[in-house]
């Protein structure tokens, strides 16, 4: 289990500067991992009317619990590690594993019992070190969309705000803030829906 601040940039860019950029920095088409994120939220979104999301990301085989809340700077990430069977029950029967997340969904009075799952975006990802953070493209696939992204984690969000607008000006590519992922499912479920 962990918790941690999560602090980043993101943008959104074009498939021909998202190529681009990932050229200029060597990443090869081998350097992109696959993720799946799978979204959950009770069914009138008492998450997102908090400013908080929750996910399980698959990755490498393995399955990771992880709800997302707001602080003065950045998100805390509450996270554990849960197995493939528990996931199923989750995300199936709505059975929800005792743990860290269940206790900060108690504090933001979520009633686990009412968490449904809603979908899944999947992403190929590949990182990079950049200027003491951590330089993320991802390209996103989800309810017959796709998108590009390029994402600048960070320690401290004014000094990397500052390199992350320095690399987009370098490069030529657009200022376009990104919505978060989870934000840009649901709105694209939304749309599809009517």
């Amino acid at each position: 289990m962990s918790k941690e601040i999560e602090i980043e940039c993101k943008n959104m860019v074009t498939r021909c500067d998202f190529c681009r950029l990932a050229r200029a920095f060597g990443i090869a088409e081998h350097d992109f991992k696959q993720q799946k994120n799978f979204y959950f939220d009770t069914p009138d979104f008492a998450l997102k009317r908090r400013k908080s999301a929750l996910r399980v990301r698959k990755k490498t085989g393995r399955f990771q619990l992880t709800l997302k809340t707001p602080e003065k700077t950045g998100l805390l990430e509450t996270s554990q590690m849960i197995g493939e069977k528990v996931f199923q029950k989750l995300k199936n029967e709505g059975w929800f594993p005792e743990g860290e997340v269940m206790e900060k969904l108690m504090e933001l009075q979520v009633a686990p019992s009412k968490l449904v799952y809603f979908g899944k975006l999947v992403t190929k990802r590949a990182e990079i070190a950049y200027e003491g953070g951590l330089l993320v493209f991802d390209h996103n696939f989800y309810l017959n969309k796709e998108d590009f992204e390029i994402e600048y984690e960070v320690s401290e969000l004014e000094t990397g705000t500052k390199q992350f607008l320095k690399l987009l000006e370098t490069y030529g590519i657009p200022h376009h803030p990104a919505k978060n992922k989870v934000l840009r499912f649901y709105e694209a479920k939304r749309s599809n829906e009517r």
